[in-house]
This record gives C-alpha cells, structure tokens and sequence, in this order.
C-alpha cells in the first residue's frame, strides 16, 4: 500500500559540543570584564532555572520517573488522559505527545534543548496542548504512535515526538530534533491547521486506517504440519543475518536479542546442528568479552553502538539482564563454560545490589548519563587504573585492553577482554590462579572507587512484564546452579507480584512506585507472569504457582482475546479505547506479547492436559507460520514453540521422597524440551495421578504416555536422549 503523507524532511544529525552563547560573546573583551559578565550571567541563568518551574505544568503528582523529569519544565505538560484530550477539543489545538523513558540519553538531550527552553515552552503553550508519556508505564500508546512513525518516516525510536489531530489521531511522528528545526516543525503544523486543517484531517484519517491495520492477521484455516523443513528454513533465513566473527548480526549497532540465541541454542541441541551452535557460542562469548558487559559490577548495557560490542549505550535495563541472565544460565547447562557461570552469578549481584526494591520488586532501569555526561560512570583512564591498582595496573590493564590514549574517547577507556587470560598470565610469567587473583582484586577494588562517583538515575517503578522475565531469570539460574539464594530471590518477587500487582479475580496491574499501583496491566504482563509462574512451579513443585498460571490465563483469555482471528489483544476489553486496539505479534528485545501467550497456553495444555489451550496455542503458531519462516529473527520466540511441535517436550514426573532434589540433578542438563512436575505425596495434578510409589520415581511422559518408571537421573536422561 502507498501512503500519502506531509512530504516534510529534517536533516537529523547528533549534536556536537555546544558553546553557549555568553562564552562566544567574550571574544575582544578584557579577561576581567568578562568574568564579570559571566558572573553575572550565571546568575541569571540560575535565577532563569527557578522561574522555569511551571505551575501549569501538570506532572508533579504523576508516578512515572520520567515524566518527574519533566515537571520543572516550561512547557505546559500534560499526562496522558481525559484532561488533556478534553482541553485540546475544547480550544481546538493539536496536540503534542512526546513519548520517552527514563533511562534514554536522546530524550534528555531533546528535554535540555527544548523543552526546558523558555522559547520553545511559549510556542508550544501557545499553540498545541502537550502531553507527556512514558512508554515502559504506556506501552499500549507508544505502539500506536510508534506504528505512525514507522508508516511516516520509515523509522522509529525515541524520543517519539507526534503532532495529533485535538481527538488523538496523528498527523506525523518523528524522534529527536534539534532545537530550531523542531521550532520549525511546530510552526508549520500550527500554521497549515489554521489555515488548511482539511489537509491534517486527511493525513490522519490515511494514518490511523493504517494503524488499525497493522499486525492484524487472518484466521489460518487450512493448516499444514510442523516439520524439520520449517526449521532448515528458519536456520537459512537466520545465518545470513549473523556475523560469523564477532556473533550477533551483522553491522552495527549490536542488540543482544535473547530469544534469537534461545531459540538457536535450543535448536542446536535438538537438531544437533554444529553451525548453529557455533553461532551462538560465538555470540555469548563474544558479548561476555565485549565493553557492553560491565566487567566491574556486572550486568549487560542495552547495546553497543559498534559492530565489536566494545562501546555500549550505557543505560541498563531490567528486561535485558533478567533474559540475559536466563540465557547464559541455559547455556552453562548446555556448554558448562565457567565464564557463563561468573555472568550469572555477576549479574544477578548487580541486580540484587542496584535494582531490587527493599519490598521485593525489581526497579526498571539506569540511565546511561552522570553528572550530565553518557556512560561517565562507568569509564576510566589509565591514570585512575595505576593510581588505584598499583602493582596490579599492568596486568588489569593488559587484561581489559585500557590505553593511555583510551580506547574510547578524550582518553577513556570502556573494559572489554582483550586476550585470553592464559595469555597475559604466561606472558607475565605467572599462573593461571595468581592471574585470576590479580583480577578479582583488581575488580573489587574499582567497584569500591566507582561507587564513590555520582550515580546514574535510577528510574524505580516496578512493572509486572519486567518483573516477569527477572523472576524468570532468577528460576533459570537456580535450576541450573542450585543455588539457595537464587530461588529465594525468586519467591521474594513472585509473594511481592501477588501481593501487590494481582487481585482476587486474576486481574493484574501494570505499574508500582512508593506503595501505589495504578495503570491496567497489558497482554505481555499476563503472558510473561504465566510463563514466570509456570518455571517457579518447576523449581519448587508448589502448585499454588500453577494455580497462579491457570487463573491468569482464564482472565487473559476472557479480556483479551479475539475470536475473529485467533490471537489476543495487547489491551482488555475493559481499558479506555484508543484509536486502535492493536495486536502485539512480531518479537523484539522482549517477546511479543502474543507469543509470550502462545508459548503460557501451550504449557499450561500440557500440565493440565487442556486440549483447548493446546489447540489455540497451535492455531496462533499457524497464524504466523508465514512470517515465522520469513523472518525469524523477528519471530524467534514463535519459533521457539515450532521448535517443540517438530518436538514434542517430555514430561518428567517426579514422585516420592527427594523428589525435588532429583529435579535438581537432572536439571543441571540441557532439557529445552523437558516439562517437569512432582511432589512428595499425593497430588491432583493429572501428570502426577496415580504415579506415586514409596520410593523416589521418574516417569519420562511423552503425548500422554509414559516409559517404563525408572530411580536415577542416569536412567531417566537415557530415557531423555536415547
């Protein structure tokens, strides 16, 4: 389809240092003179800071750390809701709705330039209503606009900046702008809709039909079956895309996306494919060596600006480390590398350390700026290294590539590894051990030092979705170390979602800051919980988490599902409307919200031995199938249950006493394909009926029928992979 729109194009470009305008104006000045006059200014400036807080600005009573940011602003800000709506009706105005998150650097940017600049505030006071919206609380708005922007301009991100018709429906969407073109772009649009509004309303109606279009698939009603060709294919349409070096896709920047790696690992495993493995031993080592890893305090940035992994965006983001960590914890279990064991447990301390709440949430996000300046934090040169390592500093620096030029910027230096320990020990004429030494004394020492720096932001809502997958993360990692605390952890989180983000009927919330929870929760919030809730059950065989999942699932499929086509909305039936309800179907950093479904339903089938949840989770997989084999890198966690219908899982029932510490056992091994339950006494759990004997007992189950019972997990995995 060919889309007619506005034909208006800004020159995008990143800003470089800029010299404010009093320092230029001292050129021919007397050196004391000037210090006068920028004394003077200074002041000025401070008392031009004071007055810039805003008594029409509407956000200091909001719960969103992003939108507080903005609170001070001179720009008459609005959250999202019927008062903003209704004025923008009322004086007929379009509307600005400006979409960010807390922890991203080109939102700030964009907020220092404009919106905290008085002439910018005075246009778009005058002539839009101004909204603000935090993506990561609204996920539900953000695809909306963020679909307008795409169709519009081909490209999305954020900031996201839409100029919208007084009802909602955009005109345009784009990201950053510098300050005067964006000056610009409010002129225009406030001019063409007092003197041609026909051409707006045009424009948006062409927009918001194909919104409302987009992601919408049709009900599959001749299906074919699932079969070893499908995965050829996805593997072909995959390896083009993947840098045989360096791992990852090819190009820059790189993302981790974990469910591609998932998937791949698990497809590796089952199909016994070398390359596959290759690729994804690559990508994991390569990642874990890379300056997006925080060597000192663990944990993943968002991505590497680079094609080497070695510059990150430094923000660190909830959802990227509990997937990450759920990913590294399956391929210990597969490769038993110790480095994938040390990200782990890593990780999990960053996380523990800097992003759990005291209640037992787990906090979004850290921003990728301090002290005004990306990725400060967590840089150093050469000279901090020698001054606080001493005899140390050689080896760490040799280790963790540091320069005294930087291998960054203005001589700074982000710790990547460079060579293999081994390497740098030998060529130290040390061992291995005393190497290893060295750098553990070296790490905690400079974990002590930046602590003592000024902190990025911390954007501390609470959100379920992302909860979720660290809840997962968590789980994973206790079943493959067996490790106390991990599961501990893991409960923590699980009572405090309970407790505070679901009610009696399964109905969840979104979002929790300072004790309040407030906002609907979303399809992936349901979807991700029920997946979360079905592992804690594994890790514990407590079945009150199945029964969590089951009641979830119900309400899920009760609010959000649409019966013309299969699949689920993003939104329930009993959330205000938008302009469109939308359907959630292609995977990203973080899986779709309807393969998250897909994946919880056909889980759930198999524990309750519900066909109905079995038949709509393999009728949503038909739905897709096409753009599965066409794009599976955007479809991966799709894949991931195609995977298991080529595959159908084993269930491992596990009855009698030390029945959990045998789970443990077998879990140390690879079983992407393997469901387990168990209990040491009686249970109503179909796997579990009629299985119990006075001794420990392992019944390996596949499509409802069982092995012959058998007492070791030597046993039990022959009968696993024959």
């Amino acid at each position: 389809m060919k889309w007619i729109y506005l034909a208006i194009s800004f020159k995008m470009h990143c800003p470089g240092a800029r010299i404010s305008w009093y320092f230029r104006s001292m050129n021919g000045i007397k050196s004391c003179a000037a210090l006068l006059l920028f004394l003077f200014l200074f002041a000025c400036k401070a008392q031009n800071h004071e007055e810039m807080k805003n008594p029409n600005n509407h956000l200091s009573g909001s719960d969103s750390p992003y939108l507080l940011q903005h609170k001070d602003n001179p720009v008459n800000w609005y959250p999202w809701g019927d008062e903003a709506l209704a004025k923008a009706k009322a004086e007929n105005k379009l509307l600005v709705i400006s979409i960010g998150y807390a922890a991203c650097h080109w939102c700030h940017v964009m907020e220092h330039e404009s919106f905290e600049d008085s002439v910018v505030a005075a246009v778009m006071n005058r002539n839009f209503v101004s909204i603000k919206v935090d993506r990561e609380q609204r996920p539900d708005i953000d695809n909306i606009y963020m679909t307008a922007a795409q169709m519009i301009t081909g490209r999305g991100g954020w900031p996201l900046n839409v100029i919208a018709l007084p009802d909602g429906r955009p005109v345009y969407a784009g990201t950053y702008f510098p300050k005067e073109q964006w000056i610009k772009f409010l002129k225009y649009f406030s001019k063409m809709w007092k003197e041609e509004p026909e051409k707006l309303i045009e424009q948006a109606e062409k927009v918001t039909a194909g919104i409302q279009q987009s992601e919408q698939l049709p009900m599959v009603t001749v299906k074919g079956e699932f079969g070893k060709e499908d995965l050829d294919n996805i593997w072909e349409k995959f390896e083009k895309h993947i840098d045989p070096v360096r791992g990852g896709r090819r190009g820059a920047p790189k993302f981790p996306m974990p469910d591609n790696w998932e998937y791949l690992m698990e497809y590796a495993a089952l199909e016994d494919n070398t390359p596959a493995a290759r690729a994804v031993e690559t990508t994991l080592d390569a990642m874990a060596r890379g300056g997006i890893y925080d060597h000192v305090g663990g944990g993943f940035a968002r991505y590497s600006t680079d094609d080497q992994w070695h510059i990150p965006h430094f923000e660190k983001m909830l959802y990227d480390n509990a997937q990450l960590v759920s990913l590294y914890s399956h391929a210990w279990q597969w490769k038993k590398k110790a480095r994938y064991r040390e990200v782990v447990y890593e990780t999990l301390a960053f996380v523990n350390r800097e992003l759990r709440s005291p209640e037992g949430g787990f906090f979004s996000s850290l921003d990728a700026d301090s002290e005004g300046e990306e990725g400060k934090f967590y840089v150093w040169t050469a000279g901090e290294i020698r001054e606080l390592l001493a005899d140390d500093a050689p080896l760490f620096m040799d280790y963790y590539d540091v320069q005294d030029r930087g291998n960054w910027e203005d001589g700074k230096n982000v710790l990547r590894v460079d060579e293999n320990l081994e390497d740098v020990a030998s060529r130290y004429k040390i061992s291995l051990e005393k190497a290893k030494e060295i750098i553990e004394r070296s790490k905690k020492k400079l974990l002590e030092a930046r602590s003592q720096r000024v902190r990025p932001g911390l954007d501390d809502k609470v959100l379920t979705a992302w909860n979720a997958l660290m809840l997962e993360g968590f789980t994973d990692a206790y079943l493959a170390f067996a490790e106390p605390e991990f599961l501990e952890a893991a409960l923590v989180n699980a009572r405090f979602l309970e407790k505070n983000m679901m009610g009696e009927d399964y109905r969840l919330l979104r979002n929790y800051k300072d004790g309040n929870a407030s906002i609907p929760a979303f399809l992936d919030d349901y979807a991700l919980l029920i997946n979360a809730y079905i592992k804690l059950y594994e890790a514990t065989f407590d079945e009150h988490w199945l029964e969590n999942a089951q009641g979830l699932a119900g309400y899920a499929r009760e609010h959000f599902f649409d019966s013309k086509s299969g699949l689920f909305f993003y939104t329930s039936d009993k959330d205000p409307s938008l302009i469109a309800r939308k359907t959630e179907v292609s995977d990203n950093v973080i899986p779709s919200s309807n393969s998250a479904m897909a994946m919880a339903l056909f889980r759930l089938g198999q524990y309750y031995y519900n066909d109905d949840y079995l038949a709509m989770a393999e009728q949503m997989l038909h739905n897709v199938k096409e753009q599965i084999l066409q794009q599976p890198p955007y479809f991966s966690n799709w894949a991931r249950l195609l995977l298991l219908q080529v595959h159908p899982p084993y269930e491992v029932a596990i009855t009698g006493p030390g029945a959990h510490d045998m789970m443990l056992k077998l879990a140390a091994h690879y079983l992407p394909d393997v469901l387990f339950s168990g209990a040491e006494k009686e249970s109503s759990l179909e796997l579990l009926k009629d299985k119990f004997r006075k001794e420990l007992t392992i019944y390996v189950c596949q499509n409802k029928a069982c092995r012959k019972p058998v007492h070791t997990a030597e046993d039990a995995l022959k009968q696993l992979r024959p």
